[in-house]
């Protein structure tokens, strides 16, 4: 579906947990593209023009869903740059049931098959993101990270502006 006001779906980490995906992305991705923290795009491009239908929908998919713990399990390369691939079966069903859900206003890239990432490096030469490459899969140690929302953001051709916060429920008091 075409729109000139698009939305973009991202699964939010925890701050703690982001910020060392923030520090890499600071220290490699070109300063003149970065406008953004490091993110988890489930859905690329929504029309704006629903927006009240998609927090519905979002909320609805969400219900009583806690905190997701996901697994960072590699490091991919993506040609001009890096990301980290994350790895959590709830997640990925919760964009299941989102996609069925969103069917009809999903473009070409959200129609293709979800791999979940977080991207610390882009646009940059190849010789640059091989580097990365190997240096980040040659470090890594496979962690936990915690998912506590989902969040709708409209793209302004470059930067994005926060829209809504979808939290998950809070986790039952023992």
């Amino acid at each position: 579906m075409k729109t000139r006001h698009p939305l973009i779906v991202i699964a939010r980490i925890k701050d703690e947990d982001l910020a060392p995906f923030d520090r890499l992305r600071q220290a490699h991705f070109p300063p003149d593209r970065n406008f953004l923290r490091a993110h988890l795009t489930m859905f690329h491009r929504l029309p704006g023009e629903y927006e009240p239908q998609i927090s519905d929908l979002l909320n609805g998919v969400i219900g009583s869903t806690q905190a997701i713990m996901a697994r960072v399990g590699g490091v991919r390369h993506l040609g001009a740059g890096v990301a980290f691939t994350i790895e959590s079966p709830e997640l990925e069903s919760i964009r299941t049931t989102l996609k069925s859900q969103f069917l009809s206003w999903l473009g070409p890239q959200d129609m293709q098959p979800w791999r979940p990432h977080i991207t610390v490096q882009n646009k940059v030469t190849r010789p640059k993101a091989d580097a990365l490459h190997l240096a980040l899969q040659a470090s890594l140690k496979p962690w936990q990270i915690e998912i506590v929302s989902l969040d709708l953001w409209a793209y302004l051709s470059g930067p994005w502006q926060h829209v809504a916060f979808e939290p998950f429920a809070a986790a039952p008091q023992l």
